[in-house]
């Protein structure tokens, strides 16, 4: 590379990254501010609300969701699909509200497995679940009440265990709040429209096709999730008046999503093109109706005393005693997180406790020790951190490699943002780490020349700088000492 070409991009580099701390003003200072600011997306994450939702085959989908936006605007938790057999469960097994508040989230699949195993050899039971269903779309009864409360102290539980994984929302949207009682008006609508035909079960079906037709109401007049979804999305257009709306939600709904679009098409919404089902794959192993189960929180839990033991355990841990619990917690996130960010969303893959916290392998723990590595060689280095580039002094190979990498920053995140793929900013942070690690063999900063040994620190500092950039949007606190 002619030190023309070197210094324009090493100035480049240090007019946008200097002095920024956080991943908004790297935006702001970049050209992505043109495409990341003309919109307004709503993204509905599907949460199923029984213990799958918080087990790891859909903590997948959790942490896709915040590298697709750090603060979300809306959640939907998919309630009404279980709720009664959940309801059923709680009362066949004594489970109070007390029970409740104390773990909601796995007092629910606790009471969900009951049911379900109780159900395959009593009939009744399924009957009595459908009867509560219904008293909860007629709503203002004790059926009702109770599920609201229920629902109240899940919400405090989500918002619990999602902050530890940096996710927050500004709104909780509940299947259950679209009863057909209040979509009443788009049924109507669709009658008017005479898009609506009764089938041989009484049941209100939407043609979409000679071969294929949608229910959409029950014959004893309760609601479908496909008409829940379908009086959601007018409603989030109605509220929110979106350029895009995105279904964060798994391969299996494919033909769920491909319906509920084909369906508003028929009703001439205009608006339907700018909804999106994002997939993503499973993590093998799990099963929810046979109590197979490992919860998110678990994993967490794990992941931190796992970290724990071994920063207490190595001779080179750099923080105090009374920092181990913090930085092992924000360690033990790094690995999960990263486990799955760095597979193709669509990709269903095996859970691996070694490869998940391996600090030498393609991992969470990898990216952080880059980085407290690179804030140790600020921080103890002679050098003097300066602010322009002399391309005479950096002539190498590596250091060739590694400005080219930094400048692809921009274009990186793009490319995952329009693909929806944090896959590809995860892999482009893993070569930039590679490219960080044959620099600092190569290229010393102690022992050199004041100019040299500043000139390369510099480097160094712009690399670090845009590692911590790419793990920001990943959803990871950076550390600077582990």
């Amino acid at each position: 590379m002619s030190n023309f070409i070197r210094t324009a991009i090493f100035k480049k580099i240090i007019k946008q990254l200097q002095n920024i701390d956080n991943a908004c003003q790297y935006k702001i200072m970049s050209n992505l501010h043109i495409i990341f600011n003309k919109e307004i997306d709503t993204y509905t994450f599907v949460l199923p609300l029984k213990s799958k939702d918080y087990n790891l085959t859909n903590k997948v989908k959790d942490i896709t969701d915040n590298d697709l936006k750090g603060d979300f605007d809306n959640i939907t938790v998919q309630d009404n699909a279980i709720h009664f057999n959940v309801l059923r469960g709680m009362k066949m097994a004594n489970i109070d509200n007390i029970e409740m508040q104390t773990d909601p989230i796995k007092t629910l699949y606790t009471a969900y497995v009951n049911a379900n195993k109780l159900a395959k050899d009593d009939p009744s039971i399924n009957e009595s679940a459908k009867e509560i269903f219904r008293q909860l779309e007629l709503e203002d009864n004790e059926v009702y009440k109770n599920w609201e409360s229920i629902k109240q102290f899940t919400v405090l539980e989500l918002e619990r265990t999602y902050k530890r994984i940096g996710v927050t929302f500004d709104r909780y949207d509940w299947e259950s709040m679209y009863t057909a009682k209040k979509i009443n008006k788009i049924i109507d609508k669709m009658g008017e429209m005479q898009l609506l035909k009764l089938d041989n079960e009484n049941r209100k079906v939407m043609p979409l096709s000679e071969e294929k037709s949608i229910p959409i109401i029950k014959s004893d007049g309760t609601s479908l999730y496909i008409s829940r979804d379908i009086a959601a999305a007018i409603d989030r257009f109605e509220r929110n008046k979106f350029d895009a709306m995105y279904y964060i939600v798994e391969n299996g709904q494919t033909d769920h999503f491909t319906n509920l679009i084909q369906i508003l098409n028929k009703m001439n919404l205009p608006w339907v093109d700018r909804l999106k089902h994002v997939k993503f794959g499973r993590v093998h192993g799990m099963s929810t109706r046979q109590g197979t189960v490992v919860f998110l929180e678990d994993i967490l839990n794990k992941a931190k005393e796992t970290m724990k033991q071994k920063q207490l355990d190595a001779k080179t841990t750099k923080i105090p005693l009374d920092k181990i619990d913090e930085t092992s917690e924000i360690l033990g996130v790094s690995g999960v997180i990263i486990q799955d960010l760095k597979q193709s969303r669509m990709n269903s893959y095996k859970f691996d406790w070694n490869l998940m916290l391996d600090m030498k392998g393609d991992s969470g723990i990898k990216l952080q020790y880059a980085h407290c590595r690179l804030c140790s060689l600020e921080e103890l280095s002679s050098a003097t951190l300066v602010t322009e580039c002399d391309s005479s002094l950096l002539k190498e190979a590596e250091v060739d490699q590694l400005i080219l990498l930094i400048s692809q920053f921009d274009e990186v995140v793009l490319k995952s943002y329009e693909e929806l793929e944090p896959c590809v900013l995860t892999i482009y942070l893993f070569h930039l780490c590679k490219a960080i690690n044959i620099a600092w063999r190569k290229l010393s900063v102690k022992h050199q020349s004041n100019d040299l040994g500043n000139q390369r620190l510099l480097l160094f500092h712009i690399a670090r700088i845009t590692l911590a950039q790419g793990m920001k949007l990943l959803g990871l606190t950076p550390l600077e000492k582990m």
